[in-house]
């Protein structure tokens, strides 16, 4: 049976996944700090069951900031402070009246995983205070595989992507067999752009009752 471990075993056996980790270890070298750490890059993966994925939201680069990025896109760990980008995210979900949903007081999104949902960023890895720093070092190449196993070996999957850089990926997914949402990327710059009033929590939850799927509670 096909899971997360194969997939990634798979991929780093590839010279573009080769390349990623010698250009990390080399910013690590010269005294730059890469975030997430690395035992914490494939969390997404390592807490998510690929055969139970049902929605995939797909961002754009990880938390820049010290002690914020944990390797699940948008998350942050308990004792951390919400960034700015998951509170809007918190308040969409809190403005949809489809939505029961009280305020967290927290950012640690597992509970989302636990329940088919995969929270990827275009890329995996960033320089601490850098945002987009590690566009194009070869993190698109292995979001695109992971997005084409997706769409070959799973059906009804619902994939939200939130910003420009995200829909780089759309080419990859069978609109006939899968749903594609796309609106602006909640941080602060963009929140105003689209995401804020979408809908697209409750409109998950729709396409996945309209397929017989359980719903997502997305109560932190």
């Amino acid at each position: 049976m096909l899971n997360w471990k194969k997939i990634i075993i798979n991929e780093s056996n590839k010279k573009y996944f080769k390349n990623i980790f010698n250009f990390i270890k080399n910013e690590i070298k010269y005294g730059k700090i890469i975030l997430p750490y690395k035992n914490n890059i494939f969390n997404s993966f390592k807490y998510s069951n690929f055969n139970n994925i049902k929605v995939v939201i797909i961002g754009q680069d990880p938390y820049y900031k010290l002690n914020q990025a944990n390797g699940i896109a948008f998350s942050v760990n308990k004792n951390i402070f919400i960034p700015r980008t998951l509170i809007n995210i918190y308040r969409e979900i809190y403005r949809d009246d489809k939505i029961n949903f009280i305020f967290p007081n927290n950012g640690f999104l597992l509970k989302w995983l636990n329940q088919g949902v995969l929270l990827l960023n275009s890329v995996l890895t960033v320089e601490f205070n850098k945002p987009s720093s590690h566009f194009d070092i070869g993190w698109e190449i292995f979001i695109s595989n992971i997005i084409k196993y997706i769409n070959f070996y799973k059906k009804k999957i619902i994939f939200l992507f939130l910003g420009k850089y995200s829909r780089r990926y759309i080419k990859y997914i069978d609109l006939k067999n899968n749903y594609i949402l796309c609106t602006s990327h909640p941080s602060p710059l963009s929140f105003n752009k689209g995401f804020y009033g979408c809908g697209y929590f409750s409109k998950i939850n729709n396409i996945l009752k309209k397929n017989n799927f359980k719903e997502i509670d997305w109560q932190i």
